[in-house]
């Protein structure tokens, strides 16, 4: 069994990626189906959670402070979290997949069949790509981009006290500017398998299975 999380940056192109990656290995894909099930879970509108389930309520850290909160101490964006959390969790536990976001990175830190990944750009690459896929002006394109990392930054920050982005909590970050897309998905496959090279012959040799031949 093997679940490959997708962190990204906006721009990066990780949800076509990521989509790509779980056809081809024939995975389970997590991306904004989530979005539903949190929905009919919650009550809460799809909107909204597709506006909060990753992302701050401003570029902020600080925004956080300021949410209403009930007599518990929890705000709606603690509610969509804590939902989004379990159906990351079940989702791995059911077996092969490949899961965009949510900070599924963290919350799966302590299994030993994750790969994760962080895709970032460059810059003029990135807003090429939010140009043409959201029909945005140069400007509009860059503020967005700034925004939405910003945003993802905070969220992340947040709920796992760790700095997104940062090499140290991924197992491998590429940029898929430089590489373009079919090199990027070809090195996250050939990650996988050679997870599953090494995890096969760690079974051989706890099964007894595992030969040295001269």
């Amino acid at each position: 069994m093997a679940v490959i999380t997708i962190s990204r940056e906006f721009g990066s192109g990780g949800r076509v990626i990521g989509e790509e990656i779980a056809k081809r290995l024939g995975y389970y894909y997590l991306d904004k189906d989530i979005i539903a099930h949190i929905a009919q879970k919650t009550g809460f509108a799809k909107e909204f959670i597709q506006q909060r389930g990753e992302y701050a309520p401003s570029k902020s850290l600080f925004s956080y402070g300021f949410l209403a909160r009930n007599q518990d101490g929890i705000s709606p964006e603690d509610m969509i979290y804590r939902e989004q959390c379990r159906i990351v969790l079940e989702t791995a536990e059911r077996g092969n997949c490949v899961i965009i976001g949510r900070n599924a990175d963290y919350l799966l830190r302590d299994r030993e069949d994750v790969l994760n990944v962080f895709l970032c750009g460059y810059k003029e690459e990135k807003k090429k790509r939010i140009m043409e896929r959201y029909h945005l002006d140069e400007k509009e394109a860059l503020n967005l981009m700034k925004r939405v990392d910003h945003k993802r930054s905070a969220n992340y920050q947040y709920y796992t006290e760790k700095e997104w982005g940062k090499a140290a909590n991924y197992t491998i970050c590429l940029n898929s500017s430089e590489l373009g897309e079919e090199k990027t998905i070809e090195i996250i496959l050939s990650c996988i398998r050679r997870y599953r090279h090494l995890r096969n012959a760690t079974s051989r040799i706890n099964t007894g299975l595992f030969f040295v031949t001269k």
